[in-house]
């Protein structure tokens, strides 16, 4: 065989293409392995891109979970609903092997009071209960179910269901940081600040430990968008539904960690909030995280965002120093 024949049949063998009469190409194997796989991939990118515009905080949780090899390193040991509808339930998580009792982060997701389900939030148990805490995911009542003040009702009730059981699941009521990202920091927020929500379900808002918002929209009146004005907008005095309006100068401690790149909820609602529980007697300092967006907050706490781990060092600091074993009541019924 002539060396000129052999190089030709190297080269169809390699490329695995040739070209028929008419001009078409002639794909061998690899050739149309490479077709399908690329097919495959736009078909992916095409669904991830449809799931993350339709529930993108699902496909967060399921990509944290995947990349961290599932759910070891914490065990779920609650799910329960505080009331009859939908997303009025919890769900608890600890450590895998911890003995309690554990110090209680209770998180309160965010979607504009529209969206939330807490299950899709399994990635902040997976961020925070490794580092030693208890975590219970609260959904409380969204869309028009969910108007002010249905949502801080509901977080009032959910607090209820931590105080009286989350004792007999490994956690320690006597050691409770509310936290939320965006609405849920609002909803936490609230909930501190404004004592009669936590009363009607006779707790008292002086025993918590502390509260972390998360990019949060505290001091947004006059309501200049749909969702704020879709869940306040029918409140008969507006200004009081103002976390802003309610500073204390006995607040429980607060960290607000802000994005400066945020443009759906702006920084200056965190510093605003500051400065006034500041004025009243409670030093609060607002943290302002260079480029981190509104979703890029919450993202942060999720693989294979984590890398940026400004977030989560700065929410686990606040943590371990308001939690630390010291007198406190627990949140319980007043007057107890």
């Amino acid at each position: 065989m002539a060396a000129g024949s052999r190089q030709e049949r190297r080269r169809v063998g390699i490329s695995q293409v040739g070209w028929l009469q008419n001009g078409w190409p002639q794909i061998g194997w690899l050739g149309w392995t490479a077709v399908a796989l690329l097919a495959l991939a736009l078909t992916g990118f095409v669904a991830l891109r449809h799931a993350m515009e339709t529930n993108a905080v699902a496909v967060l949780d399921s990509a944290d979970r995947l990349l961290r090899g599932g759910d070891g390193g914490i065990r779920l040991v609650a799910a329960e609903r505080y009331g009859a509808q939908d997303n009025q339930k919890v769900e608890m998580f600890v450590p895998t092997g911890a003995q309690g009792p554990l110090p209680i982060v209770v998180f309160i997701p965010g979607g504009a009071w529209r969206t939330g389900d807490p299950h899709d939030y399994r990635f902040i148990a997976r961020a925070l209960a490794p580092k030693g805490y208890a975590v219970v995911l609260a959904g409380y009542r969204l869309g028009a179910n969910g108007r002010y003040p249905a949502m801080l009702e509901d977080g009032a009730a959910a607090l209820r269901w931590v105080s009286d059981h989350a004792r007999a699941h490994g956690g320690d009521p006597a050691r409770i940081v509310l936290m939320g990202h965006s609405a849920g920091a609002y909803n936490a927020a609230m909930l501190a600040l404004d004592r009669r929500w936590l009363a009607h379900q006779r707790l008292s808002a002086d025993a918590l430990r502390g509260v972390v918002g998360l990019s949060g929209p505290y001091d947004f009146y006059p309501f200049d968008d749909s969702a704020t004005i879709d869940a306040f907008g029918h409140a008969a005095n507006p200004e009081d539904t103002q976390p802003i309006a309610h500073v204390r100068g006995d607040a429980p401690p607060m960290l607000l960690v802000h994005g400066s790149a945020d443009t759906r909820v702006r920084p200056r609602n965190s510093v605003a909030l500051a400065r006034a529980l500041t004025a009243a007697g409670a030093p609060t300092h607002a943290v302002l995280l260079k480029d981190v967006s509104h979703e890029g907050m919450i993202m942060a706490f999720a693989r294979p965002f984590t890398r940026d781990a400004r977030p989560l060092d700065a929410v686990t600091a606040f943590l371990d120093k308001v939690t630390a074993p010291a007198a406190s009541p627990a949140v319980q019924a007043a007057g107890r």
